[in-house]
């Protein structure tokens, strides 16, 4: 190892680091200090408490429970860092090799440094002093060969950080080809949704047919017998091997710690090599992603280029009835590259799923009948959720275009009609996750007509108040979005500030929509006649004045995107390392 070259990369990630934190400024370096800070206070406390149960929680107890609490710690890291994987699909390194290939460093050392650095997460800094602490404990109150857990632990979290960094440079070689890019981008959210989905799917939908088709096969099966059935697979699932070896050594056994340590190991080794060698290769241009596309004689002759160009551009000259032209062709035009882009279409992918995870779970879950007064309140929560999972677009409308701002910009358009694009390229989706969420609780529950008419309303309502919200956000605090990922840039303090205070609001800013349906239920209480549509009427009002606000600030938010477009610009065309 040559220690003067690992001393100057850790000198120059440590520069990186000052870098990215003067130019968030001094209120964003204060936030970044007090982030730092308090994921210190949480490593520190979960080793605390991890050191007083060991020590005092599980000093008299059995090696079968030692061994359940050391499932349950495993399997709350791989969820916390599956969430984590999930949200950072993409290699993310600190220093980037490809600026430092033509210099004669070690490779290798640079590899590792930035093989640490991606991974100090919060799933790391929680649940790695929580395992020290409870297995310091354990010590204390077992004796010595209980230390045995510290290695076979921390052999597991590299076995599954060396794997985590071999998938995202393997990921990253596949999506080296953009042909290939989005597919691949799809299918690993589609399968990551459905893994953690797949419990609430098979109790919630598939083992609830089963028990009202085979009643007296659910009756036969004990939850000890589930219970010891999971136990005896521990061994086939690598990750497990950490409880196996702590109810090993409860029992004063010491082989399965001591070979589930050094299989953990061999296989995290074996992860790193491989990630070690798909990197080289990736950077060296021997991952061979690209492809030749194949055009049959007789089309390549039939098609001309202009022919082609217009089947392309069909739907960019659709006509989009009561909405100026240039608004129209804006939305279409943002609306199709937000389809093009892969992390829209992912975050838009997993929040369809999920709708229609959740939808079906609770169109097939045996649960308590609610009243019928709450039903109107159900069905409004249910658009209310479908606009909240846009809200990332709705605020920051601008991000996503990076340099294509530069060409809005320089348009002759009126602002206004930029805005009402921008708007209308987003409503297609969160009309598609309410409609869908709305038809299975009026399946479900047997809504009347006039209330799902009335929630169609309430959504109408909501999709024009986030309008006129996301409009002042996008053009007061705006921030650029990286390529292939909806991870922001770094943004400034005030601004992070102003965007987490948006979120946690957004609450209370949808409290409006609930009030047609408090109306009803007051009016039914009161003993007014039952006939009068009262959460339908207040809705068509409430919809009616959404539609009036949105427009009456459509012109005034114009004016203020054209003072602000240049500062605009500046935010979301610069990309900050």
């Amino acid at each position: 190892m040559n220690w003067d070259q690992l001393q100057t990369i850790s000198w120059l990630r440590w520069r990186l680091l000052c870098n990215q934190s003067r130019r968030s400024g001094g209120l964003g370096a204060v936030i970044a200090a007090l982030i730092a800070a308090g994921a210190v206070g949480l490593g520190g406390a979960a080793f605390t408490g991890a050191l007083l149960l060991g020590l005092f929680g599980l000093a008299h107890v059995p090696p079968l429970a030692i061994m359940g609490v050391w499932a349950g710690v495993t399997i709350g890291f791989l969820f916390f860092w599956m969430i984590g994987l999930l949200a950072e699909l993409q290699r993310s390194e600190a220093i980037d090799l490809q600026r430092l290939m033509h210099l004669p460093v070690a490779l290798g050392q640079m590899f590792v440094i930035n093989y640490i650095v991606s991974h100090l997460t919060a799933s790391i800094v929680i649940f790695v002093p929580a395992i020290l602490g409870l297995a310091i404990g354990l010590v204390i109150a077992h004796g010595p060969l209980m230390a045995l857990l510290i290695p076979l632990a921390l052999s597991m979290v590299f076995m599954i950080t060396a794997w985590t960094y071999c998938l995202r440079g393997w990921l990253a070689t596949l999506m080296s080809n953009p042909r290939r890019r989005r597919t691949v981008i799809m299918v690993i959210t589609l399968a990551f949704v459905l893994v953690g989905q797949g419990p609430n799917l098979y109790f919630n939908v598939l083992n609830r047919q089963d028990r009202h088709a085979h009643p007296q096969a659910g009756q036969n099966a004990h939850p000890e017998q589930i219970f010891y059935r999971l136990i005896a697979i521990q061994g086939f699932f690598p990750p497990l091997w950490v409880s196996v070896g702590a109810q090993g050594l409860a029992e004063g056994r010491v082989w399965p710690a001591l070979f589930g340590a050094l299989g953990g190991c061999g296989i995290g080794v074996l992860g790193l090599r491989r990630a070690y060698r798909g990197t080289v290769r990736f950077y060296h241009g021997e991952t061979g992603g690209r492809t030749v596309a194949r055009v049959k004689p007789g089309i390549a002759a039939s098609q001309s280029p202009a022919a082609t160009a217009k089947g392309r551009s069909g739907f960019l000259e659709l006509c989009l009835p009561a909405v100026p032209e240039p608004a129209a062709a804006l939305a279409l035009a943002t609306f199709r590259s937000l389809l093009r882009a892969p992390e829209v279409k992912m975050a838009w992918a997993s929040s369809f799923i999920v709708t229609l995870i959740v939808g079906a779970s609770l169109l097939f879950r045996s649960g308590p009948n609610l009243p019928e007064a709450a039903i109107p309140f159900l069905a409004t929560g249910t658009v209310v959720f479908s606009v909240f999972l846009l809200v990332q677009f709705f605020a920051n409308q601008f991000g996503f275009d990076r340099d294509g701002f530069r060409t809005l910009m320089l348009s002759p358009v009126d602002r206004r009609l930029v805005l009402l694009g921008k708007n209308l390229a987003c409503a297609p989706i969160g009309v598609t996750f309410g409609l869908i969420l709305l038809g299975l609780i009026a399946l479900r529950f047997h809504l009347p007509t006039i209330e799902l008419v009335a929630v169609v309303f309430q959504l109408a309502a909501l999709l024009m108040i986030a309008g006129v919200a996301g409009n002042l956000l996008s053009i007061l605090v705006p921030y650029r979005v990286q390529s292939g990922s909806l991870k922001p840039t770094k943004m400034p303090g005030l601004a992070m500030l102003v965007m987490m205070f948006c979120h946690l609001l957004f609450p209370l800013a949808m409290m409006p929509v609930f009030g047609p349906a408090l109306m009803e239920l007051v009016w039914r209480q009161l003993g007014l006649p039952a006939a009068v549509p009262v959460n339908f009427i207040l809705s068509v009002l409430l919809a009616a004045l959404a539609a009036v606000l949105y427009w009456q600030t459509l012109a005034p938010l114009g004016r203020l995107l054209h003072r602000r477009e240049t500062k605009i610009l500046s935010v979301v065309t610069v990309e900050v390392e």
